[in-house]
């Protein structure tokens, strides 16, 4: 009976966890080119299948079914990468990327070191020497690697293709970079987005829409719906365990005077 405590005791952890990725996704409801998260999870049941089959193990060294929790187990956290809807600024340097890709940043930290970040996020403007860069400061690389500056006091168009031009010239063309499996991009802060060891790199096969942001990808009535999901089911686990809690106390007090 004390093992239903346990159990309970899982479900509200991974409720948990599932209201803190869903906080994180309402917080970046408005947040340019963000990709929103979800959780996974794994019953009792498909974990015990997996560690009966576990081939790392020896067949005559099977591994004691003690080690496993009776309880749900947290998974691993997913981005849903769909298109954002575009909204219009009506700004030449807001660039929204409608397909597949990242815009490539020269990203440098704190101390000083530089790296090369994807993101869709593409409200850029000019900095005071004429460079493309994002609001924190950070240069957009063209296909070359690159910064791309221009001449800040002429008109400036962006076509379908990334190409920056000034009286009819291609300044320079915007690097657009896409990864052979999105499994080996980590997060960077809430848009940034890093390759692992091992990500394979391709040109991206998306157009560029100058005048125009994308939005993030978060429905708000569906994480609402969502919130209350999670607070009912946690609620749930948490009367499961006040009436495990209400019967021990029951044992104690009555039963055992018997």
């Amino acid at each position: 009976m004390v093992k239903g405590l346990y159990t309970a005791y899982t479900g509200m952890l991974n409720e948990q966890n599932r209201m803190d990725v869903l906080s994180n996704n309402m917080a970046n409801v408005t947040t340019v080119g963000y990709k929103k998260e979800g959780t996974t999870s794994q019953s009792f049941d498909k974990i015990l299948d997996l560690k009966i089959k576990d081939s790392t193990v020896d067949y005559n060294l099977a591994t004691r079914e003690g080690y496993t929790s009776r309880g749900v187990k947290i998974g691993e956290n997913y981005t849903d990468w769909s298109q954002g809807g575009f909204r219009i600024t009506g700004n030449t340097y807001d660039i929204a990327i409608g397909g597949d890709g990242f815009f490539a940043v020269e990203f440098k930290n704190k101390a000083g070191e530089t790296s090369t970040k994807y993101t869709r996020a593409g409200e850029f403007q000019l900095d005071n020497q004429g460079n493309i860069v994002t609001h924190e400061g950070d240069y957009l690389l063209d296909t070359q690697g690159r910064h791309i500056k221009v001449d800040p006091l002429k008109d400036t168009t962006i076509d379908r293709q990334g190409r920056v031009i000034q009286d009819g010239r291609t300044l320079a063309t915007i690097q657009l970079t896409d990864f052979e499996d999105y499994d080996y991009l980590e997060k960077y802060g809430e848009t940034y987005y890093q390759p692992l060891e091992g990500a394979k790199m391709k040109a991206g096969t998306g157009e560029m829409y100058s005048g125009y942001l994308e939005a993030s990808n978060v429905s708000t009535v569906q994480e609402m719906v969502n919130l209350i999901t999670i607070s009912r089911q946690y609620e749930s686990n948490q009367k499961i365990i006040q009436t495990i809690d209400n019967t021990l106390e029951t044992a104690v007090t009555r039963i055992g005077k018997v």
